[in-house]
């Protein structure tokens, strides 16, 4: 089988998986689970062989003329360089591993089969992106995962938050496809050509006109779609889709795709200085506030969706600095350790009963309850918080490595303050992570309280991708260091500089809450339930465990039953209620979007309804009078009519007697 032949089956296999799942998953629904699985498992397969003859070398180009299009055409085309051939193995085995682990997960959903579908078709429509050399084509690819987005976000449709989740990211990521599509125009137009390598090499000899026009438009489309300051806001509520499909969003497609778009297109984005700057502010200002945001949130499902968030800023942060290959090392470890991450979550959820990591941590044994599921997400968080030598450490020195060479002056052509930017906002987020890590651990699994409800083993299917999992988020840092030539040569070893730093960071931030979760455990402890600090010069975290305890909200939150240990509510302080909002970015957008235009369609309706339909219904009324009037007069009496003619006669005989008399 040639190499071309291996990279269409890849993207192909999926979405006839799709196609006949949503032909046979009504009329032959037994055959649902194979057509969605054994399609994505042996795509992975063909992914590796693919990238096992790519190997780090030459890319692997093919063409052909799919239309003419006058000056730019678009062709069907393959760019597979050793980035597109490592990208598309995560996004083949993470998508197996969510089809796998949905078998058990969703096994009494009645939807399963369109369910199934849409997750072959998103894994096609990411896999169309990775390999194509046509941004055309690639655009294709990008709308689609938009598309099943939309309809696998809002899975359960019969819940409002689901719905509601599934409109606002179809919107958001919609705002930002429209700048994108004109960045795309604007780069043919400067290039003249949609193909990737053609645009490269115009790059390369100054071809561009307009690199900062261009690279602003297109960071706006990657905001959207990989959830990045501003545009973020869609991917915590997008939660309320089902848990596997939040593993293949955060692990491996939608959010992947940005990061991916702009390590493909580097030069384009190195050859402005402002836009660079503008990547890294935006990157570190997304690391550090979704980290914040993270510490705060109660779902555990939003702990991992803002963590998200934060880990996309790390990679952006490395392009930002001109390191692709650090950025997409990061990409790749966070795919295995975030889908573990999501998957555990969602046994431990199907556990307890409740995405509340403080109703968790009022449960005693939960991590007995499901060994599995507790063994491998501990692995993930440490990869998550990035301590040695789990892969998180790997990668995320990596970034820090090419920041702290940024800011040495080391890279040229790249402000040095940009490295600085990305390198303490990377220290700090690198401190938070391991903070809301460490909190997510101690909430979920050393509670006490109740005993956890035992609903039994979980499914082989689910347990197995677990672990099958669990081994690149230990390994695959370990390992990386042997294929340097899948990283355009880089090798990726972390500085000693940025290692201890790092690592000393991410110590703390795990010490400094596990003192403060056992701070507020002590507390909660020697406080009665239902106690209110009586004294005004009671020391102030006393004021706040006690409130807590008592259900009274310490700083006005209306949560109900927070959680009277929860370590995140000592460490932040008052800036906890902020946090756990999001930082009132929706209610901003509200503010500034929702009701301008709800206000605006009122308006609208009132014209339509009043003042254009007035006068349409008085247009009408004016010749349905006169035909009334008309029908009136038509009696049927012919004295009547020959009495009107006489009495018209004599009137206009009158009336020439008076013309003529009055002109005489």
């Amino acid at each position: 089988m040639t190499t071309t032949t291996l990279a269409v089956l890849v993207p192909l296999l999926p979405a006839l998986g799709a196609l006949a799942g949503l032909l046979l998953g009504r009329a032959a629904p037994g055959f649902a689970r194979p057509v969605a699985l054994l399609p994505t498992l042996l795509s992975a397969v063909l992914a590796v062989l693919l990238a096992a003859r790519q190997g780090g070398g030459p890319a692997i180009d093919a063409a052909t003329r799919l239309t003419p299009t006058g000056s730019v055409p678009i062709d069907l085309a393959l760019h597979i360089d050793g980035f597109a051939a490592l990208v598309a193995v995560l996004v083949t085995v993470v998508a197996s591993c969510v089809q796998l682990y949905s078998t058990g997960y969703l096994r009494e959903d009645p939807r399963y089969s369109s369910y199934a579908a849409l997750v072959s078709l998103f894994t096609a429509a990411m896999l169309l992106v990775v390999y194509t050399g046509d941004l055309m084509v690639l655009l294709v690819g990008w709308e689609i995962m938009g598309i099943c987005s939309y309809f696998l976000v809002g899975h359960y449709w019969e819940t409002p938050e689901a719905r509601a989740a599934s409109l606002k990211a179809f919107l958001v990521t919609k705002l930002g496809d429209v700048p994108f599509l004109i960045g795309l125009f604007t780069l043919a137009g400067d290039t003249g050509s949609f193909r990737i390598t053609r645009i490269l090499g115009s790059v390369a000899t100054g071809g561009l006109d307009h690199p900062t026009l261009i690279a602003l438009l297109l960071l706006a489309g990657v905001a959207g779609k990989s959830a990045q300051f501003p545009l973020h806001t869609w991917l915590p509520d997008a939660m309320a889709g089902p848990t596997p499909v939040s593993a293949l969003i955060h692990a491996a497609t939608m959010v992947a795709a940005g990061v991916y778009f702009i390590a493909r297109l580097l030069p384009v984005f190195t050859a402005s200085a402002a836009a660079l700057v503008v990547l890294a502010v935006l990157a570190a200002v997304t690391m550090t506030g979704s980290a914040l945001a993270a510490l705060a949130q109660d779902d555990i499902k939003r702990v991992l969706a803002y963590s998200t968030i934060g880990q996309l800023g790390y990679m952006t942060g490395a392009l930002a600095v001109g390191d692709r290959g650090a950025a997409v090392f990061h990409l790749l470890a966070h795919g295995a350790f975030k889908a573990l991450l999501f998957l555990a979550a969602g046994v431990v959820i199907h556990a307890a009963g409740t995405n509340s990591l403080a109703a968790m941590s009022r449960m005693r044994n939960l991590r007995d309850r499901v060994p599995d599921a507790y063994w491998t997400m501990t692995v993930a968080l440490l990869a998550l918080a990035a301590i040695p030598p789990f892969s998180g450490f790997f990668s995320k020195e990596a970034v820090l490595g090419a920041a702290e060479h940024t800011a040495t002056g080391g890279q040229h052509g790249i402000p040095g303050a940009v490295g600085w930017i990305v390198l303490v906002a990377g220290l700090v987020t690198a401190l938070l992570t391991a903070a809301y890590a460490t909190r997510l651990w101690l909430l979920a699994f050393r509670g006490s309280g109740i005993e956890a409800p035992d609903h039994g083993r979980q499914p082989v299917t689910m347990t197995a991708v677990l672990w099958l999992l669990a081994v690149p988020s230990l390994a695959f840092g370990l390992t990386v260091r042997t294929l340097p030539d899948w990283f355009d040569g880089n090798a990726l070893t972390p500085t000693l500089t940025t290692s201890v730093l790092g690592t000393g960071v991410a110590l703390v931030g795990g010490l400094v809450t596990y003192g403060a979760w056992r701070h507020t455990t002590a507390l909660t402890a020697r406080v009665p339930l239902g106690a209110v600090a009586a004294h005004p010069d009671a020391d102030a975290s006393h004021v706040e465990i006690e409130a807590l305890v008592s259900h009274t909200p310490a700083y006005g939150d209306p949560a109900s039953a927070p959680d009277p240990a929860d370590p995140g509510r000592l460490l932040l302080g008052p800036l906890h209620r902020h946090a756990a909002a999001g930082f009132h970015l929706d209610a901003l957008y509200t503010t500034a979007f929702v009701r301008p235009v709800l206000a605006a369609a009122s308006l609208v309706r009132f014209l339509d309804r009043e003042v254009i339909e007035t006068y349409v219904r008085g247009a009408g009324a004016v010749p349905r009078g006169l035909g009334t009037a008309a029908r009136r007069a038509q009696t049927g009496n012919v004295q009547t009519y020959l009495g009107a003619l006489l009495a018209g006669t004599v009137v206009l005989a009158v009336a020439v007697v008076l013309v003529a008399t009055a002109g005489a």
